[in-house]
């Protein structure tokens, strides 16, 4: 089973979850009242997949015990399967996607092209408020070895390709809309998520996605991890790398946790 399905393989008896955000207005709850996929449960990027913000960054991972409290409050079983899905792209489902599958659930797939996908297609929503559900059972395991920390980043660059998921004027240091410090991490590389999908917010073809990050020096004989903003769309480029074939970590902190320390180096342009 791939990470991904599309609309007309998402069957009966699959737990959905909403994890639509934007830091933009309206909030995402409002966009889920007003339209979500039938039966889907809302999920809280704030409170439900990351710790307060603070020396960790501004979505810090939280801790296994919270987030299996997230997932049992919203119903997901050990033996859940799992479809999860943002507005259109999956640059916040897969934080979603990539966080069950750290804590051990891997019946998880993200819904290739999102809501917008699902309503293209002439499928039906549903609008209102969360409903509560009986609490699940799952229960969050060993943490798989996916997780790169912000200890670990400078011993990484020696050898391994660290992927930039955000956009180009960021990675640069030309602007910086979020973060209090502009640039990127020394020797780390431009890769911009957005690149790994077509207009319509689908995942682009195994075969380009792999052209793609060979191109930016991924092989496969060094490790690759990415890192973005916060530790959200990185996640949206982890699932590309792995949809190339790729093993890839992921820089949870990021960006917003590197410049927590104000003696880490920061780089600008390219």
């Amino acid at each position: 089973m791939g990470p991904l399905v599309q609309v007309e393989d998402v069957g009966d008896g699959v737990l959905l979850l909403d994890a639509r955000w934007t830091p933009q207005p309206p909030p995402a709850l409002e966009r889920y009242r007003a339209a979500h996929l039938p039966g889907a449960r809302f999920v809280d990027l704030d409170t439900d997949l990351a710790a307060p913000p603070g020396t960790g960054g501004r979505h810090p991972l939280p801790t296994a015990a919270a987030f299996q409290a997230a997932m049992r409050r919203l119903g997901v079983d050990s033996g859940s399967s799992v479809v999860v899905y943002d507005d259109r792209d999956a640059s916040v489902a897969a934080r979603l996607w990539w966080m069950l599958r750290h804590w051990g659930h891997d019946d998880v797939r993200v819904l290739d092209g999102g809501i917008a996908a699902w309503i293209r297609a002439g499928r039906p929503t549903e609008s209102g408020d969360p409903v509560p559900v009986p609490p699940g059972d799952f229960t969050a395991g060993d943490a798989r070895d996916d997780l790169l920390t912000v200890g670990e980043v400078p011993d990484f660059l020696k050898d391994g390709v660290l992927l930039d998921a955000r956009l180009g004027p960021r990675f640069r240091g030309e602007v910086e809309p979020l973060d209090r410090v502009a640039g990127h991490i020394p020797g780390a590389i431009s890769a911009p998520t957005f690149d790994n999908s077509d207009p319509d917010g689908l995942f682009l073809p195994p075969a380009r996605l792999r052209e793609r990050f060979v191109a930016l020096g991924v092989t496969g004989e060094r490790p690759v991890a990415a890192y973005c903003g916060s530790g959200v769309t990185a996640a949206h480029e982890v699932l590309a790398l792995e949809l190339a074939g790729f093993t890839p970590r992921l820089y949870a902190g990021s960006w917003s946790e590197w410049i927590a320390d104000p003696d880490r180096p920061v780089a600008t342009g390219l």
